[in-house]
């Protein structure tokens, strides 16, 4: 007698996700269904309820900016939510513990998976909004700062577009550095600036920054710049750096081409020119930031000394709406996403 067996193959879930149609626009972006990912041992799968975006994300719907070897093909490199699954080896969360954090992708999604050392415990004086607003601008900033600029107090930084998330996240962090903080910006975004710190905005497009920072500073120049426009802002960088002085290069938004350069003024101030990303880093380097950033700020966070910024608040729904919006550079601080 024989006998048929017959195996049954859970079908995997499903949960809703914004999914890019094709490489494009914002009108690319669409609410869609995408398999629910499974937390690994060490890894919290969260129930999304807010996510930000990120200049990275507006790359990646372009084709420009494909996800690291192995993350989520989603956009998303940050969440707030609440634990759903804890792998097997997680000690520090447990299933209904809200946390957020940075992620290489997913997090534009119903559920998103973390590494439990990635993860952070939201405050209670935060909301969900304000802690997705928090992972990418803060590491990133705080890595510029202190782990490449190894800015001290007493010194002076320069941070550019300084309305931007990153850029008013720096602004908080080099105060609380006690660093004397002067930052560019478009008139509009001046007194945003100056209200969380600053104690010079620049307006770029009325006057040559290079010539602002050097009579406010007696033409002693700075000590550290945090630049995203690049090659368009290279050579006035070098001009405002004092002896020693670190340049920190984190996007080329303006052009990644320098038309001319006399390396010898390199050499004459002995300066420091790197450049880095942070989503390209190792879960180790960036494990190791999350943890040295938030010991360093949560207790600014709690006090409300420092805080994050939002510019606006859209329901996923308006992804493309949102992206819209990026692009123009309208906002001052993170533009956020309501996970429904």
């Amino acid at each position: 007698m024989l006998l048929r067996l017959t195996f049954y193959i859970p079908k995997a879930n499903r949960m809703k996700a914004i999914l890019v149609k094709q490489p494009g626009g914002p009108e690319q972006l669409v609410l869609g269904e995408h398999e629910q990912p499974l937390p690994g041992p060490s890894e919290l799968l969260v129930r999304v309820h807010a996510t930000a975006l990120n200049r990275a994300d507006t790359l990646q719907r372009q084709g420009k900016y494909p996800p690291p070897k192995g993350a989520s093909p989603l956009l998303g490199l940050e969440i707030a939510g609440v634990v759903e699954e804890a792998g097997i080896r997680c000690t520090r969360f447990k299933n209904g513990d809200e946390v957020f954090g940075l992620l290489p992708g997913g997090g534009y999604a119903e559920y998103a998976i973390i590494q439990e050392d990635m993860a952070l415990p939201v405050p209670a004086n935060l909301t969900m909004e304000e802690a997705a607003a928090i992972p990418e601008v803060f590491l990133t900033a705080y890595q510029a700062l202190v782990w490449l600029g190894r800015l001290q107090a007493g010194e002076r930084v320069l941070v550019h577009a300084g309305a931007s998330g990153v850029g008013t996240a720096a602004i908080q962090l080099a105060r609380a550095l006690q660093a004397e903080v002067l930052v560019t910006a478009s008139e509009q975004k001046l007194q945003a600036c100056l209200d969380l710190g600053a104690h010079r905005a620049i307006n770029y497009k009325e006057v040559p920054f290079e010539d602002e920072v050097l009579a406010h500073t007696n033409s002693e120049g700075v000590d550290v710049i945090v630049d995203f426009i690049g090659g368009p802002y290279f050579n006035a960088n070098i001009e405002c750096l004092r002896l020693d002085g670190r340049l920190v290069l984190l996007a080329t938004l303006g052009s990644g081409k320098v038309e001319a350069f006399d390396l010898r003024k390199v050499l004459a101030k002995r300066l420091h020119i790197m450049g880095s990303t942070l989503r390209s880093r190792t879960r180790g380097y960036q494990a190791q930031l999350t943890e040295e950033m938030w010991a360093f700020a949560k207790p600014h966070f709690e006090s409300g000394r420092i805080k994050p910024v939002i510019d606006s608040v859209f329901d996923w729904q308006q992804v493309a709406e949102a992206h819209r919006y990026m692009e123009q550079n309208r906002n001052i601080g993170k533009i956020v996403l309501r996970v429904s």
